[in-house]
């Protein structure tokens, strides 16, 4: 079952107030006659959190904004989607329209959406306890660019944007909290990370990480927005804080379509300024490249996501003298997270690109120049550490241009030629791309994961337990570990 289908005897409905503006700061938030409302049950705010931080990589959000936090700048929200107050009832109808009650008074401040004018010294600082609002910066440094540009026969230099993407999974963000029977603050909702969860609602609530129990039902769907947290410390906090008040009852939450999408994390917009040059024989010299990234109102897997992306701004390919600039910055936007490709599908565009247009000026057909300069085994990537054993990229693109139709005349590739269709209002193309990408989140370190098996039964096993982390986001990937078990 997934979250939304799941209901306990004698639940509770939760609604959450949002802050419904991009930049203020809270200077009265009063929340009595919401609490007067017959069937309201309990009413949280900033003051209720006992540690009011959390984030995947950085403490950087508070769990609600609003005076009288534990932790300082938290009356400042910071998009839209922070979170000022909870509403427990004993209907959905009822919380909604408490929630309605409450009564903010805010500050608006001034709106920063453009992650370059952010970066400008002196720009208004979303983070207070910050230098600015440079959230991280990589660099990459090889060979000489500035060299290998005087040397190229053909520069291109050009700036690419990619826009912020919505997860848009079926089941929007739901859960129920409860305590269970070991008096642990239990949380069933839909997540990626179950131990995260658990260490970001123990540090909130200022618990031992053994009374925290997560648990994922069904999945509805993820691609990567699942990631960071939506509802799960909320939830915790007011079952741990009823119970504290004698009422033991589990809350349910269900977002609405809309909360979903002010709610939680976006693919990262990039603005990306790629100059690359090469040889009259399209040989790839120097690639310069500075990529700006987004960030959002706050840090969620950013950096990560621009570890990625500054390792792909190059593609799969070898070129001897690189420079690398990246820049996660804060902006009032909706935070960005992680999305399909962690930040690789952005600087695919932009290298692929590149390839286009040097291909365009240099009279050569697209593929032959990609194969020209393909990554091989063994071959350094622009940060000096080798490819590993098995790299096969230069037989993927001869595989897939002879089965998109490419032909080798006098040794090189050359596009087919494509029949159009009789309706002068269609045309047809043909194109080709190449991307790579890291395997799961270690960048090359080794990756660590267990499970523990129980087998029950005297004589022979009758029963088998198998206790594991892994989030089934629509992979399979409990029928696929049950069969592993099974097997063995």
């Amino acid at each position: 079952m997934f979250p939304g289908d799941i209901d306990m005897p004698h639940q509770a409905y939760m609604k959450i107030l949002f802050a419904g503006r991009p930049h203020a700061i809270i200077h009265r938030l009063d929340t009595s006659a919401a609490e007067a409302v017959p069937g309201v049950l309990g009413v949280f705010t900033a003051k209720d959190v006992p540690v009011n931080e959390y984030g995947l990589i950085l403490n950087d959000q508070p769990v609600l904004c609003g005076p009288g936090s534990s932790k300082p700048h938290a009356e400042r929200v910071r998009f839209v989607g922070d979170q000022l107050a909870v509403v427990v009832a004993e209907s959905e109808e009822i919380a909604a329209e408490a929630t309605k009650l409450i009564e903010v008074e805010f500050e608006d401040l001034p709106i920063i959406t453009d992650p370059e004018q952010a970066m400008q010294e002196g720009a208004l600082r979303l983070h207070p306890d910050r230098e600015n609002n440079i959230l991280h910066h990589n660099r990459i440094r090889k060979g000489d660019v500035e060299a290998g540009f005087a040397e190229a026969a053909v520069v291109i230099e050009t700036e690419y944007r990619t826009p912020a993407q919505e997860h848009a999974f079926l089941q929007p963000e739901a859960g129920l909290a409860y305590i269970d029977d070991e008096g642990r603050v239990t949380v069933e909702v839909a997540g990626q990370w179950v131990h995260e969860d658990q260490g970001q609602i123990a540090h909130a609530l200022d618990l031992p990480v053994d009374k925290v129990r997560v648990k994922y039902p069904a999945i509805g769907g993820a691609f990567g927005g699942r990631e960071d947290m939506s509802v799960q410390i909320v939830l915790a906090l007011a079952a741990w804080r009823l119970h504290a008040r004698g009422i033991d009852r589990p809350i349910k939450i269900i977002w609405s379509r809309e909360e979903s999408i002010f709610g939680h994390n976006k693919r990262h917009p990039f603005v990306i300024r790629a100059k690359w040059g090469a040889t009259a024989e399209g040989k790839l010299l120097a690639a310069e490249v500075r990529l700006i990234q987004d960030g959002g109102a706050y840090a969620y897997t950013s950096i990560k996501v621009l570890g990625n992306a500054t390792l792909m701004c190059t593609g799969p390919y070898l070129i001897p003298n690189v420079k690398v600039d990246a820049y996660s910055v804060y902006t009032n936007h909706i935070p960005g997270g992680a999305f399909r490709g962690f930040g690789g599908p952005q600087a695919a565009f932009a290298a692929e690109m590149q390839i286009e247009k040097l291909a365009e000026a240099l009279e050569l057909d697209p593929v032959e120049l990609r194969a020209r300069n393909v990554i091989k085994e063994g071959d350094l990537l622009s940060v000096e550490s080798p490819l590993p054993e098995g790299v096969t990229m230069d037989r993927v693109i001869e595989s897939c241009a002879e089965g998109a139709g490419w032909t080798r005349t006098s040794g090189n590739w050359e596009a087919p030629e494509i029949e159009q269709p009789d309706e002068p209002h269609l045309r047809r193309g043909i194109g080709f791309a190449c991307g790579f990408k890291n395997v799961g989140f270690s960048f090359g370190y080794p990756e660590e994961c267990w499970a523990t098996v129980e087998l029950h039964g005297r004589a022979e096993i009758e029963e088998v337990v198998l206790r594991h982390a892994g989030a089934d986001v629509g992979q399979g990937a409990h029928t696929v570990l049950v069969q592993m078990a099974a097997e063995a």
